[in-house]
């Protein structure tokens, strides 16, 4: 199976989603986070980074359960805004 190719908005929410969660994490550690929401720390810095921008939307409900955030802000504040 062949994946289609990102848009740039899809990698610039990834990258939105990316910084939030760096944001919300704060001084905790990568592994401190991941293991709170299940997931290991190399897929943790892979959301991060952007190098994984569009992760699964189980993994961004367990990492925002782990830091507290809510997916309603979530969702508002990695929307695209519109040029």
């Amino acid at each position: 199976m062949v994946r289609t190719p990102l848009t740039p908005e899809e990698r610039e929410r990834g990258e939105r989603l990316g910084v939030l969660l760096r944001e919300a994490r704060g001084n905790r550690s990568m592994v401190e986070i991941a293991a709170g929401a299940g997931l290991s720390a190399e897929t943790l810095r892979k959301i991060e980074t952007g190098r994984a921008p569009t992760p699964a939307f189980f993994t961004v409900a367990a990492l925002a359960a782990a830091l507290g955030l809510s997916l309603d802000d979530l969702l508002r504040r990695c929307a695209v805004v519109p040029a």
